[in-house]
């Protein structure tokens, strides 16, 4: 029941970057009017840009984006998803089922919820004091 972020590949860099910023993520998908994706723009590549000189105002993601990206299927377990984040030194994994994007999974998904495994077992444990 994700509803990641995804932007067509015309967008510009500085649509691509705004979005994220109100979204609050890292990375945006880039697809087709399908939702078939195209490519996956993130941080790291705005930041590559940047430092290259090139116009966030003018420059497309689709320019810069990672093409066909690695991805996972829905059926896929967290295993696999961290294997693959750890293995390719990625920060975000697209899901996709039947060519369609479905959602997206990231590095902090997992930090996230390691952390709320501490704060219950360390609230369980001030409890028992």
């Amino acid at each position: 029941d994700q509803k990641p972020l995804t932007l067509p590949p015309a967008a510009t860099v500085s649509q691509a970057c705004g979005a994220m910023y109100a979204r609050r993520v890292g990375a945006v998908l880039v697809v087709d009017e399908a939702h078939g994706l195209l490519g996956i723009f993130t941080g790291r590549d705005a930041v590559r840009l940047l430092a290259e000189g090139a116009d966030a105002k003018t420059t497309r993601v689709d320019q810069v984006m990672t093409k066909d990206p690695k991805t996972l299927g829905p059926r896929a377990t967290a295993m696999d998803a961290l294997l693959l984040l750890n293995d390719c030194g990625f920060r975000h994994v697209p899901i996709v089922d039947g060519g369609r994007v479905t959602g997206i999974v990231s590095r902090y998904d997992f930090r996230a919820k390691e952390q709320a495994r501490f704060d219950d077992e360390t609230g369980f444990m001030e409890m028992m004091r």
